[in-house]
């Protein structure tokens, strides 16, 4: 399988149409979740289809990366444990973390995905164990891991508990993905095996985790990929494949990538930020970005001739970021650098949502 390509020739294709800006937040567009707790990527617990699970009188159950407000906010990335969140017509509540202390296998907790039962009675979360636990100087070694864990419905707010059969879902395949352990530990330029997304495949009844990766035995120090991990149809583990998207030479995180299905057409939707583009090329604003194609695993294609959907505005360029779509096409994010002056004002909250339109190779913001 040869990955698709995402080259500098669609990164200049990008000045060849007027960008297409999110709208520009103000502090009174944002709150925090809770006292002294910054968050960022996030995630629904969704039902097999993608769709985020409804509780009673219409909560959902979602999950977030967080950790204490730091003065410098790249600290956060050291300290990060998913946390459960309850999302309802009153806003967001915090749950308080999603997993027991000292159950997970690394040091801290990254980005991934979580789907509830039929029945919901239970989650598998899938996410990226980051470090080994215990370790006394913090490593950037990733590794995908999957949980299961019971839901309880029967209180005032949901909770998760029982964890158990914690396992890793693949180990590293140093044949397509370049080794974490070891690498730069400078922010924009780690090497990646993180952010597992689950997607079931309409066709066939697979099921699928993306995942962001570098590509292995690249000459560039700029080799993001998309990778891929499978598991068929009636069966129970999990097959690591070649990467579907390379970005190698262009850029180094295609971050939190995550398919829908819609109309048809399979949408490949990734975050990327400006300054992790290769300085040697054409570099794209940070946004949305995505590819489209008629099949998994052949035909994609940059959505706009250049993979951007849409970007931060100019004036905050850093405004917002991990972006995650989900199949009503709405799209939430984090609030991060949101002032745009020259001092840095992290938002830890909750963005708020926008909406897309999709229509074959294109794509935009619903005004």
């Amino acid at each position: 399988m040869v990955p698709a390509r995402w080259t500098g020739d669609h990164i200049e294709a990008i000045d060849a149409a007027p960008v297409l800006r999110a709208p520009l937040l103000s502090e009174e567009d944002f709150a925090p979740i809770a006292p002294d707790l910054g968050v960022w990527d996030a995630w629904p617990v969704q039902d097999e289809a993608g769709k985020p699970i409804i509780l009673a009188g219409g909560r959902q159950l979602w999950m977030a990366l967080g950790a204490p407000r730091f003065a410098d906010p790249d600290e956060r990335h050291g300290h990060a444990r998913i946390h459960l969140l309850l999302h309802s017509a009153e806003g967001w509540r915090h749950l308080g973390p999603a997993m027991p202390d000292g159950f997970s296998p690394g040091s801290r907790e990254w980005s991934g995905s979580a789907v509830a039962s039929a029945d919901l009675a239970t989650v598998a979360l899938y996410f990226t164990a980051t470090g080994r636990r215990g370790e006394q100087i913090l490593t950037f070694e990733q590794r995908l891991f999957s949980a299961l864990a019971t839901l309880d419905l029967s209180g005032e707010a949901p909770r998760l508990g029982d964890w158990r059969e914690l396992e890793e879902i693949v180990p590293i395949d140093l044949e397509h993905y370049m080794s974490t352990c070891g690498g730069p530990s400078e922010v924009g330029k780690i090497k990646a095996f993180r952010d597992p997304a689950f997607f079931r495949d309409p066709a066939g009844g697979d099921d699928y985790l993306l995942f962001a990766g570098s590509q292995a035995r690249s000459r560039s120090e700029y080799n993001g990929v998309i990778g891929i991990v499978r598991r068929q149809c009636g069966e129970q583990g999990w097959t690591l494949l070649p990467p579907i998207v390379s970005a190698d030479t262009l850029n180094n995180e295609l971050e939190r990538p995550h398919i829908i299905f819609h109309a048809g057409l399979y949408y490949l939707f990734w975050s990327t930020q400006r300054h992790v583009f290769a300085p040697s090329g054409p570099a794209g604003p940070t946004g949305l970005y995505a590819m489209v194609s008629p099949a998994l695993f052949e035909g994609w294609r940059p959505v706009n001739g250049s993979g951007l959907v849409f970007a931060n505005p100019e004036a905050a360029p850093a405004q917002a970021y991990s972006w995650f779509v989900l199949p009503d096409l709405s799209v939430t994010s984090f609030v991060d650098d949101w002032s745009g002056g020259d001092d840095r004002n992290f938002g830890g909250a909750f963005a708020p949502f926008v909406h897309l339109w999709l229509a074959g190779d294109k794509a935009g913001i619903a005004r």
